[in-house]
């Protein structure tokens, strides 16, 4: 796919694009808080984040209310909409870009759709009650990500016999009750869930099978950055996984473009990200053209 449509946008996939993260989280992994000030959201510095992201090359910025790290209390509806509704809304009024709302609940997706936001981004692929519905009604794209579990759990003690044929079953199996639901196949993006009720064997396994998943014709999204599988391979803390995050990006950048799939990246770090893109295209020998 070399083009996703966005509501009245349009993502170049021809090229692996980069979502940027921003978390309206206190509890968030990485950089919950750091929007905040006096206990409450500070817009002024979540537009001057967004802005700093869009001018190093973002071309999708991707809002979230709920933390989903490993162990983190479940947040209300009420709580969820007044974290991510108002930043959607300055958003879109200020920039021309595409917005995904990260979340799992219907009226967060129907507000967001509403907010102007033009990609559903659902961490437990559209299973909680009336979310599919929403995103039918909303006929937005959405990404469908696996997760073992629920964040609460899911690190507990994860198990597979064989996680990536798990993790592909399960989402042809989404994708399937989304097409039965009346989304069309174009809409649909997978994302194998990294860190989402997995141990760093299960992680490198998967990452190993992206261009497995990217058989199934749609558009990949990979986030791994800063992500506890870096931390584990490099023994290193949160605030030192740069270099481990933007490696791996590149690493599934080249393992999609021999599978000739399409790929989002998901990351916190999105200059250094675009940078490292830049050389590794510029300085293959050949483009493999994404069909």
């Amino acid at each position: 796919m070399a083009e996703l449509k966005c509501g009245n946008k349009t993502l170049d996939l021809s090229r692996p694009a980069v979502m940027g993260i921003v978390n309206a989280t206190p509890d968030s992994f990485s950089d919950g808080g750091q929007l905040y000030s006096s206990g409450r959201i500070d817009q002024s510095k979540t537009l001057q984040a967004i802005e700093t992201m869009l001018a190093d090359g973002a071309d999708i910025i991707d809002i979230g209310g709920e933390s989903t790290r490993p162990g983190a209390k479940p947040v209300s509806v009420d709580q969820e909409l007044q974290r991510v509704i108002p930043i959607i809304e300055a958003v879109t009024s200020r920039f021309d870009v595409i917005v995904s709302v990260d979340t799992s609940t219907a009226q967060v997706i129907n507000e967001a759709a509403a907010a102007g936001a033009s990609l559903i981004n659902d961490v437990r692929a559209l299973q909680r009650e009336g979310a599919l519905q929403a995103a039918v009604d909303c006929q937005l794209p959405v990404c469908l990500m696996h997760m073992q579990n629920q964040p609460q759990s899911m690190q507990a003690n994860p198990q597979y016999h064989d996680v990536v044929a798990e993790v592909v079953e399960f989402l042809q199996q989404r994708k399937q009750t989304c097409l039965s639901a009346g989304l069309s196949s174009e809409q649909i993006l997978l994302d194998p869930g990294f860190g989402f009720g997995k141990t760093l064997e299960h992680n490198l396994a998967l990452f190993n099978g992206l261009g497995q998943l990217a058989g199934e014709g749609h558009p990949i999204l990979v986030g791994v950055s800063r992500k506890s599988m870096i931390g584990q391979i490099l023994n290193s803390d949160v605030d030192n996984r740069l270099i481990g995050s933007v490696t791996m990006a590149l690493l599934a950048a080249q393992q999609l473009a021999a599978a000739r799939g399409s790929l989002i990246l998901r990351v916190h770090d999105v200059k250094e990200t675009v940078q490292a893109l830049s050389v590794w295209q510029q300085s293959s020998c050949k483009e493999i053209a994404i069909s």
